[in-house]
């Protein structure tokens, strides 16, 4: 269960840094490259902590050899 609820968290904070990306380039299409600066590290930050999430989950639900 904890994996489960691990790996959907990682996932939706990809689904989440997806979105910031879309933004920051509609932002960069648009002329406005602060708008496209500013999404692009959010979405930095957001794949940064998903990929944290994905990577924790798997190592912390690991079985164990006891």
């Amino acid at each position: 269960m904890k994996r489960l609820i691990g790996f959907g968290i990682g996932f939706l904070y990809l689904g989440i840094a997806f979105g910031a990306l879309q933004r920051a380039n509609n932002g960069w299409d648009t002329g406005y490259s602060d708008v496209g600066f500013w999404w692009t590290v959010i979405a930095a930050l957001l794949t940064i902590a998903a990929l944290g999430a994905l990577g924790g989950t798997w190592i912390h639900t690991q079985k164990t050899e006891s």
